[in-house]
């Protein structure tokens, strides 16, 4: 690992690490806990690849390895679940994760150079929860107007029932309510 960074290019990546993930696709339990084994085993790894390092690399080093480590394990949940909040989870882990990365490589400047790049990666995270939380946000509009959608279906389905009679209105009321899960 070079203690040496390109800052704008860490800030290309962490800006890379909040675009939405794909829908997840769940996983089994033994999946997920075999998951949550590696990826404790894999930070240990890359913990004590830190012990060569010195001074802030080994810092810098350390942080990277706590943030793959926070990566993975919201990634695997959301795997695991396929929840949008779980999707929301990780969009904020990933913004958290790449600015405290960020954060500890301004370590390395001094004076206004260091304030400015303190700055830079927090005005980055900042972005990046508010692109999390807009999506969040979608998420539940979405979830909104596909109620309003369906009751308003509904209401088109016994619109369309009143017009009958007897046992063939009884019928299609009923099929309304077990279409629309109405009670």
């Amino acid at each position: 690992m070079n203690p040496h960074f390109n800052l704008k290019a860490s800030f290309v990546v962490a800006a890379m690490l909040v675009l939405p993930v794909a829908q997840a696709a769940t996983m089994t339990k033994a999946d997920y806990n075999t998951e949550k084994t590696r990826i404790s085993a894999d930070y240990k790894t890359d913990k004590a690849a830190c012990a060569s390092f010195a001074g802030n690399a080994k810092d810098i080093c350390r942080e990277e390895a706590k943030a793959k480590e926070k990566i993975a394990r919201a990634e695997l949940e959301y795997s695991y679940s396929g929840k949008a909040s779980d999707q929301t989870k990780l969009l904020e882990v990933k913004a958290k994760s790449a600015y405290a990365v960020a954060k500890e490589k301004c370590d390395d400047k001094a004076g206004n150079e260091k304030d400015v790049c303190v700055k830079e990666a927090k005005a980055i995270e900042a972005k990046a929860l508010a692109e999390a939380k807009m999506g969040k946000q979608i998420g539940e509009a979405r979830k909104d107007a596909a109620v309003e959608t369906s009751d308003a279906d509904y209401k088109v389905a016994v619109e369309k029932c009143d017009a009958m009679a007897g046992d063939a209105k009884a019928s299609c009321m009923a099929a309304a309510k077990a279409k629309f899960g109405k009670n």
